[in-house]
């Protein structure tokens, strides 16, 4: 009996993109076709793609934060097959196996010791679904806090508690007890404690939508009012974790210790989908009180020993290789080299981040260019970060993303194996880029009117 020939299936797979628009979804291929995105992708490696016509291209959007011990890791790879080739017994599910139990004893000795116990999960979103879950049944309340313009997720839970209404809109009723507060207002937070039926409060430590940093003092707050109140302080590390922020978790820089966190993007290396919430003692307590209720929450796959491996893999690659220290020192080269261009353009708004989560925000110029700012912004609202976001990867081989529907916002996540020259690189070509499309040239109002859907 014969293996599945992958090798063979890709050589004759013919076009991709038309199999994806009939198979899974024709209007994300669109949108790539729209963009000038549409390549067909040969390999990776590190921080970099290259497409079948040979060309590399730097990669600043990193699967959303996903791969911060970079593309391909071989590592990560070879842990991955000497799993496999261990012929470990795998999810048992009545009965443990090791690989969990070492993970999650990694995961703790990296973590304030507030946070005792680990539960495993597939993703993001379901790690903050278990969050919300037993958050409410440790607290015996029923409440959720969140915060406008978090995100959180897509699940119904997760969505319950998301704060953008692009996102929840047309999925409505959502479930009932959920609120939001601005984000960065403390007598908005203590308001909605005081009644002291919230049961967690769920935050990210910078919000992923936009790159927006909290006020000074903010989340060190909303910690304290929450003890105050019998609040757990939820956490959302899930893009901000495993050092994307220059320490090992956002939350360090404040430091905070959250009662829930849940994580995941990064910690499989990119190779095997894997997350968990980390919580304490207490919560745990309250809600596996017995053995009758010793099976309260869990996920057939999770866990499960491929992605154990991975992120005992990925845990040990950032420590060998000093990635966490390597964010934050090019995170500060990355904004040291671009907080210029704030002066150096009309249309620059602000240059923010924090380690290798990165953005730009543009806004109307006060000098030329009024009209036609006003022009794309009438037809969509934040188009003009598509039309740098477009001119990157087509002229200048770089993938980055716009940071949010209708944000004027370009942002980046690169691998944190990125290269002081790749660093340089982005800076000299995204000012180049900003130069040409603060000029509003003829090819790129004709492309915001494709993007926009006008032609």
């Amino acid at each position: 009996m014969s293996a599945v020939d992958l090798k063979g299936l890709l050589a004759g797979a013919g076009d991709e993109h038309e199999r994806w628009a009939r198979t899974i979804n024709p209007q994300f291929v669109r949108v790539l076709r729209t963009i000038g995105f549409d390549r067909t992708w040969a390999s990776a490696d590190g921080a970099y793609l290259y497409d079948t016509d040979g060309n590399r291209y730097l990669d600043m959007l990193g699967g959303f934060g996903m791969y911060n011990v970079g593309r391909n890791n071989p590592r990560i790879r070879a842990a991955l097959i000497e799993a496999l080739e261990l012929e470990t017994p795998g999810s048992v599910q009545l009965g443990v196996t090791a690989l969990p139990g070492l993970l999650a004893e990694a995961l703790l000795a990296r973590a304030p010791s507030r946070l005792e116990r680990v539960l495993f999960t597939s993703t993001g979103t379901e790690a903050i679904e278990a969050a919300l879950k037993l958050g409410r049944a440790a607290t015996k309340r029923t409440r959720v806090l969140s915060v406008d313009h978090g995100f959180h997720g897509l699940t119904l839970g997760a969505l319950s508690a998301n704060g953008n209404p692009e996102f929840t809109a047309r999925f409505g009723p959502l479930l009932p007890g959920f609120d939001r507060v601005p984000f960065g207002d403390l007598d908005a937070l203590e308001q909605e404690l005081r009644s002291e039926d919230v049961a967690l409060f769920l935050v990210e430590p910078i919000q992923g939508k936009g790159v927006h940093l909290p006020p000074a003092g903010y989340l060190e707050g909303a910690q304290a009012l929450c003890r105050k109140y019998g609040t757990l302080f939820c956490v959302d590390e899930v893009q901000t974790g495993f050092g994307r922020t220059g320490t090992m978790f956002a939350f360090e820089h404040w430091g905070l210790e959250p009662d829930l966190v849940p994580v995941a993007k990064s910690l499989s290396g990119g190779y095997v989908p894997v997350g968990a919430l980390m919580m304490s003692r207490a919560v745990h307590s309250a809600v596996y009180d017995s053995m009758e209720n010793a099976v309260s929450h869990g996920s057939t796959f999770a866990p499960n020993e491929l992605a154990m491996a991975a992120g005992l893999a990925t845990l040990h690659e950032l420590d060998e290789r000093n990635l966490v220290a390597q964010s934050a020192r090019l995170g500060e080269r990355l904004l040291e080299l671009t907080r210029p261009l704030v002066e150096e353009f009309d249309v620059v708004r602000e240059v923010r981040g924090l380690g290798l989560m990165w953005a730009i925000e543009f806004g109307e110029p006060e000098k030329s260019g009024r009209l036609s700012w006003r022009m794309i912004e009438k037809m969509q609202p934040g188009l003009f970060a598509q039309l740098v976001a477009a001119p990157l990867f087509a002229k200048h081989k770089i993938l980055s993303q716009v940071a949010g529907h209708r944000m004027a916002v370009l942002k980046a996540l690169p691998p944190l194996v990125l290269s002081d020259e790749d660093v340089d690189y982005f800076v000299d070509a995204l000012s180049a880029t900003i130069k040409q499309a603060q000029r509003m040239p003829t090819s790129l109002t004709r492309f915001a009117l494709t993007a926009a859907g006008i032609r």
